[in-house]
């Protein structure tokens, strides 16, 4: 039966979802300007999955194991990082607290950290590969089934940081959204780090 494996794939999903990363800090950041914001990321992000889970079941999952692939994604994602968390800590800075990190849409910040996140990529072409595999063996409706639930994961979940840190910020005023957008832009900050440094091992 597929239920018992779509349950496994929703539990290992969420392990994967509700862990501290960039995607998490710009849907907390966003989320104090707009409860929808999750919702949106959410999305943006399903536009990069939904063709890589694709990729993945026709043979491509392998390219994505490639050293030089992680250390060009560990790169730009690194620096793509520092670019947005400066720009997060700057606006911080400024008094800005009304118009923080406007220069991405919730739906295009959800694209672009997807993208330039290579560990989403390594989560993929590993144990994301696995439970692929064992959704086709349910065939096509068990690939579709699994492809929807396991970003279904990812919505409610956004989705729900979102609201909370839009009603927190609503509850704490403005004094709290600043401390919370540090805490973001500091996040960021260790993960370009923490992109770029590992980029590095593979390279020296």
């Amino acid at each position: 039966m597929i239920f018992p494996f779509l349950l496994k794939a929703v539990i290992i999903s969420l392990s994967g979802v509700m862990a501290p990363g960039p995607i998490t800090a710009i849907t907390v950041s966003k989320g104090a300007e707009n409860p929808k914001s999750g919702a949106m990321i959410a999305i943006g992000h399903g536009v990069v999955e939904f063709p890589l889970m694709i990729l993945i079941v026709v043979g491509f999952g392998r390219f994505f194991e490639l050293n030089w692939v992680k250390v060009v994604i560990g790169i730009l994602g690194g620096l793509f990082l520092l670019n947005m968390a400066l720009g997060l800590l700057k606006n911080v800075r400024d008094f800005k607290i009304g118009s923080l990190d406007q220069k991405y849409s919730p739906f295009q910040s959800g694209i672009v950290l997807t993208i330039a996140n290579p560990y989403f990529l390594i989560w993929w072409a590993t144990i994301g590969a696995v439970l692929i595999t064992g959704a086709y063996q349910f065939g096509l409706f068990g690939f579709i089934a699994f492809a929807i639930v396991h970003w279904s994961c990812d919505f409610i979940w956004y989705s729900f940081l979102s609201s909370l840190s839009f009603k927190g910020g609503q509850f704490f005023g403005k004094r709290m959204q600043k401390v919370l957008f540090i805490f973001c832009g500091v996040f960021l900050l260790f993960f370009s780090g923490k992109f770029i440094y590992d980029a590095m091992l593979i390279v020296f």
